[in-house]
């Protein structure tokens, strides 16, 4: 390493984020990244551990300790060369991912990891900023076409992989505009979707086509799922006009709670409320949007999706958000003996949660309570588990203020009747059956359709989805061309 002794003379340093007071006035991000002398001296903390655990922790396998270095040494341009041998997308990973290879971080032992993330965000907006990110198309067509089926990160990581390859990649999207969850899930004072416009533009300069507002098969009738589609196509019509189909779409059915009072006006799904606050600041004309502006709001789940509900009802102006946990109040420092260098479970607090909300953590919602056909409050208990059970506390029920209610407890599974539109077969949670060996990893029952990413996987991180779709790509380019040179 440059600086050998550098975890031992620098502090980690946090990114800033820029006042409440302001950030809430608008929609755009304002987390404030490290410069580039800052990077370096991050980079410099960067030990020279011997086995990078860090490398395992990150579900895309990146080469962290080489970037940190490279960083370090002030050699941006290798920098970005490293990172996207693993990563096509770093711009939105170094936004946006939890940072597992933090957890990994030798150095979180006995002290504060590297901040990994904050070195990938920095390299990833210096290249943007250097114009280093160009177009890549491949030298030789092979003259065979892919269809990818869903445009979030696993479609559009496999959809690149593929053009490189040199295969001619069409990209089906139900929605309007590219991106999949990415677009519509994640607000964008998290992530600005222009990251993703210009990933678009780029794939665009590789050869990928876009197809947007096509829904492949149908939606079921009464379905909440985002869908804008203007025209259909059957599985049957891409499986004769494309030599493969890779199935890529997200896991966007959500988890409901059947309790008395579900059917009062105001209660919604986060897969509801968050899209639409997403295409109004695209531009979008979003008729009887859901407004949470001067109302008690409940979020129920207590993970990232809910925490997106809390800083866009926050966003919204909404007279308090209070946020529900099923599950006890977790420790607010982790056992590092006990979790190293796995994912540790401990309290985590989202900027969203800093700018105003109240976190009931052991609450169950017993009953929806509403006048005239409106919601109005919440019947809740509190609980306790005892020998792996949940147990409602005696004498603990009580009734919450509520006039805008929003379900995120997570994601069940992906539309099935796309997967239904091609025979696909699936495991017993409703995700496409198929398995990520290397050898015909990530094939499905049907001949030539593959699937990857949330499909196949079920609900999880964008740096799971980019890893899958990558793998997905080898396996697809294996099967049209009998080897392929594709990183696994």
């Amino acid at each position: 390493m440059g600086k050998v002794t550098g975890f031992l003379e620098y502090d980690r340093l946090e990114e800033g984020y820029e006042p409440v007071e302001l950030r809430l006035k608008n929609y755009k991000e304002f987390v404030i990244g490290l410069n580039a002398e800052q990077a370096r001296i991050q980079g410099a903390r960067c030990m020279d551990c011997g086995t990078p655990f860090c490398n395992s922790g990150c579900p895309v396998n990146n080469i962290i300790p080489d970037f940190n270095d490279l960083v370090y040494r002030n050699d941006w341009l290798n920098a970005i060369r490293v990172l996207h041998t693993t990563n096509n997308f770093p711009e939105f990973t170094g936004r946006i991912c939890p940072a597992p290879c933090e957890a990994a971080c030798t150095l979180n032992v006995n002290d504060d990891p590297v901040g990994i993330k904050s070195i990938e965000h920095a390299i990833a907006d210096r290249a943007w900023e250097e114009g280093w990110v160009k177009p890549q198309p491949a030298k030789v067509k092979t003259g065979k076409t892919v269809a990818v089926v869903g445009s979030g990160p696993a479609g559009l990581a496999a959809a690149q992989q593929l053009a490189r390859a040199g295969h001619d990649v069409t990209v089906f999207e139900k929605n309007s505009r590219i991106g999949g969850l990415l677009r519509y899930g994640i607000p964008d004072f998290k992530m600005e979707k222009s990251h993703i416009d210009r990933r678009v533009k780029q794939m665009e300069g590789e050869g990928v086509v876009f197809r947007t507002g096509v829904l492949v098969g149908a939606m079921p009738e009464g379905s909440k799922v985002t869908n804008h589609a203007q025209t259909t196509i059957s599985a049957d019509e891409l499986k004769a006009r494309f030599d493969a189909v890779l199935l890529t779409g997200g896991s966007e059915v959500s988890r409901d709670l059947p309790v008395p009072g579900r059917d009062l006006a105001g209660i919604h799904f986060a897969m509801e409320f968050l899209p639409q606050q997403n295409r109004v600041v695209a531009g979008d004309a979003v008729p009887d949007q859901i407004m949470a502006t001067g109302k008690h709001v409940i979020v129920i789940g207590g993970g990232d999706t809910g925490s997106d509900c809390v800083g866009t009802s926050n966003r919204h102006g909404a007279k308090s958000v209070t946020q529900f946990e099923l599950m006890p109040m977790p420790p607010e420092t982790e056992d590092k003996p006990l979790t190293w260098p796995y994912w540790p479970y401990k309290l985590r607090t989202s900027s969203s949660h800093e700018e105003g909300c109240e976190r009931e953590f052991a609450i169950a919602t017993k009953e929806f309570l509403g006048e005239g056909g409106k919601v109005t409050g919440v019947k809740t208990v509190r609980v306790e588990w005892q020998g792996g059970k949940m147990v409602e506390v005696p004498g603990s029920e009580q009734v919450l203020k509520a006039d805008l209610v929003l379900l995120a407890m997570g994601f069940v599974q992906p539309v099935g009747s796309v997967l239904d539109a091609f025979g696909v077969a699936k495991d017993n949670r409703g995700n496409a059956r198929a398995g990520t060996e290397a050898a015909g990893g990530y094939r499905t029952n049907v001949d030539k359709v593959f699937a990857a990413g949330d499909m196949r996987r079920g609900q999880s991180l964008v740096v799971w989805a980019i890893r899958e779709g990558r793998q997905a790509a080898r396996a697809v380019d294996e099967h049209l061309m009998g080897e392929s040179d594709l990183p696994r």
